[in-house]
C-alpha cells in the first residue's frame, strides 16, 4: 500500500510539473513561414528575446518588401511557449525629424533588449547607421522604456570608449601599437597588413573617436554585469564591453578579441562556467560557415574551435547568420540557436532558424538541421 501511495504521489508530481509546462507539442519549422496571430509573417530579424514575467519578447528589425532601410523600426512579439506569437507593435519607431540619428531610412539592426531589475528599465541596444551615409557611421543606439513592449524612448548614438585601451592590451603591446604608420601597409589583405590589423593598426584610426560597432549583441552574467559585444574594425575584430550599472553606457573596461578575425553576428551563452560564442564570416548577406569560440573569461582569452554546425548545409550554417541564442527557462542545459536566413530581394519575406544546441560527450556544443521540431520533447 505504501508504495502504491508513493507511485501516485511521484505520478501526480509529474504530471504537475507537465501540465505547468508553458511548451506545447507545436513544431518549430525553420525556413518556413511563421505567422503571428493574425496570420501575417513575423517581421523581426536580426533579432533576439528577453523572457520576462513568464512571457519570452521577441525584438526584431521590421524589414520592408524592398528596402532593409528603417522606415518603421523595431518590432515586438509576445509569446509563451516560443510557438504562438502575438504582434505587441513597434516598440522603437524611427520618426521623421531629418536631424535625428534614427531618421526614417537609416539602418537600424540587430536590436536586443535587457532588464535592470535595480531600475527597473528595459534597455534596447542596437547597430545603427545614419541616413544616406552607407556604413560609415557604426554606431551604437540605446534607448530605454519602463514597459517591456515600449514605446522605448531613444537616448544617444556614438562610436564605443573613445580615448580607452582595452584592458587585455599591454604597455609594450600600445607601443608598438602606437608605432605602426599607414603608409607602411598600402594594401589590403596582404600578410603584413593583417598583422599589423591584429596590432591595432584599424583600431589606432579610431582610438579618438571611439570604436566601430556592427553586428551585435547583449549578455548579462551571473552577476547582473551586462556587456555589449559588437564587431569593430571594419568588421574585423570583435569588441567585448562593459555597461554601466543602469545598462545605458558603457564602463570602459572592455576587450579586444579575436583581431584580425573578420567576425560578425556574435551570439553568446555561458555553460558549467564556460562562455561559448557562435559568430560568422563577412560575406554580406550570403551565408557561411559559422565560427565558434570558448573562453573562461568573458574578456579572454578566446579559443576558437571548428564549425559547430554538422550535416548537409553545415558550410553555409543551414542557409542562415547567427542573431541570438536563448537560455530555454525550465530547460536543464538547454539553449535555443536563432539565425537568420536573409532575403535582400525582399527582405520582409526573411525567415528564421532555430535549433536546439546540442552538447557532445565533452561538453562541446554543436548544431544539427532539424527540419522539424519542439522543445517540450527535446528538452525533458
Amino acid at each position: 500500500m505504501k508504495i502504491l501511495v508513493k507511485f501516485l504521489i511521484a505520478a501526480a508530481a509529474f504530471l504537475a510539473a507537465a501540465c505547468s509546462s508553458p511548451y506545447t507539442d507545436a513544431p518549430i519549422r525553420s525556413l518556413e513561414v511563421w505567422p503571428d496571430q493574425d496570420g501575417v509573417h513575423i517581421n523581426a530579424h536580426g533579432g533576439g528575446i528577453l523572457y520576462y514575467d513568464d512571457t519570452f519578447y521577441w525584438f526584431g528589425e521590421h524589414k520592408g518588401e524592398r528596402s532593409n532601410n528603417a522606415l518603421v523600426g523595431v518590432t515586438c512579439y509576445s509569446s509563451k511557449d516560443l510557438v504562438n506569437w502575438t504582434n505587441e507593435g513597434v516598440a522603437l519607431s524611427v520618426v521623421d525629424d531629418p536631424a535625428s540619428d534614427i531618421t526614417r531610412g537609416c539602418t537600424l539592426e540587430r536590436p536586443k533588449v535587457i532588464y535592470n531589475p535595480k531600475t527597473k528599465k528595459f534597455v534596447m541596444w542596437f547597430h545603427l547607421e545614419l541616413r544616406g551615409q552607407g556604413y560609415n557611421a557604426a554606431r551604437a543606439g540605446v534607448a530605454i522604456s519602463d514597459n517591456v513592449t515600449g514605446p522605448y524612448t531613444f537616448l544617444r548614438s556614438g562610436r564605443v570608449n573613445p580615448g580607452i585601451y582595452p584592458e587585455n592590451m599591454t604597455q609594450a603591446e600600445i607601443d608598438e601599437m602606437n608605432a605602426l604608420d599607414p603608409a607602411d601597409y598600402p594594401r589590403s589583405w596582404t600578410p603584413e597588413w593583417v598583422d599589423a590589423v591584429k596590432k591595432g593598426l584599424l583600431f589606432k584610426h579610431d582610438f579618438e573617436t571611439g570604436q566601430m560597432s556592427r553586428d551585435m549583441t547583449l549578455y548579462v552574467d551571473d552577476d547582473g554585469k551586462a556587456y555589449h559585444i559588437y564587431s569593430a574594425e571594419d568588421n574585423l575584430t570583435l569588441n567585448i564591453a562593459e555597461l554601466t550599472d543602469d545598462y545605458t553606457a558603457h564602463s570602459g573596461r572592455y576587450a579586444r578579441v579575436i583581431p584580425a578575425g573578420h567576425n560578425e553576428a556574435p551570439a553568446i551563452f555561458k555553460k558549467d562556467g564556460t562562455y561559448w560564442m557562435i559568430t560568422s564570416g563577412c560575406t554580406g548577406w550570403d551565408p557561411n560557415a559559422a565560427r565558434m569560440f570558448s573562453a573562461t573569461n568573458i574578456f579572454g582569452p578566446w579559443t576558437q574551435h571548428p564549425n559547430p554546425c554538422t550535416g548537409e548545409d553545415a558550410d553555409l550554417t543551414y542557409h542562415g547568420q547567427s542573431t541570438f541564442i536563448l537560455p530555454v527557462p525550465g530547460k536543464k542545459d538547454a539553449f535555443l540557436f536563432m539565425a537568420d536566413n536573409w532575403r535582400p530581394r525582399t527582405p520582409i519575406d526573411g525567415r528564421y532558424i532555430w535549433l536546439p544546441i546540442l552538447f557532445r560527450e565533452d561538453g562541446t556544443p554543436y548544431l544539427e538541421f532539424l527540419p522539424e521540431w519542439n522543445i517540450k520533447d527535446q528538452w525533458k
